[in-house]
């Protein structure tokens, strides 16, 4: 659907329609995936934090790393690897050569989880309905291009 038809607003020009309109989609993706995410307890922070650590398995990751990697820049780390604790599906070790550095690794009910939410959590299933392969090829040209 047309953005001027889903927010009900004019634009100043082009630019303005496509700023607006990155903002809109990133909110409609979000809402997608929290709508899968809460069936197993779980932000989309958090399933971000559990992909990478997936990424580094069977290596550990630490806090830096995950800050650094993380799509969302503005979260809190730390607090959200504590939640993953509780929840069961990280683990946190001392680092065995610097006592100060922690090692966060991903627990077997971590990686049980994203097993799960795999087939129903794929990119290509949020794009495919209305984008075919050049134009998701295209998009990523234009938003790469876009950020500079």
């Amino acid at each position: 659907m047309e953005l001027e038809k889903e927010i009900q607003s004019k634009f100043e020009n082009e630019y303005h329609k496509a700023l607006v309109n990155v903002i809109y989609t990133h909110s409609w993706v979000t809402a997608l995936l929290k709508q899968n995410l809460e069936k197993y307890d779980l932000t989309v922070q958090q399933f971000n934090i559990l992909r990478i650590l997936r990424g580094q398995h069977p290596n550990p990751a630490t806090v830096n790393l995950l800050k650094e990697r993380m799509l969302d820049k503005m979260s809190d780390a730390s607090r959200i690897v504590d939640r993953l604790v509780q929840k069961g599906f990280v683990e946190r070790n001392v680092n065995q050569r610097d006592r100060r550095a922690v090692d966060i690794f991903i627990s077997r009910k971590g990686l049980e989880v994203l097993e799960k939410l795999d087939p129903i959590i794929t990119p290509a299933d949020f794009l495919k309905q209305n984008l075919d392969q050049e134009e998701a090829k295209q998009l990523n040209y234009l938003l790469d291009k876009f950020r500079g």
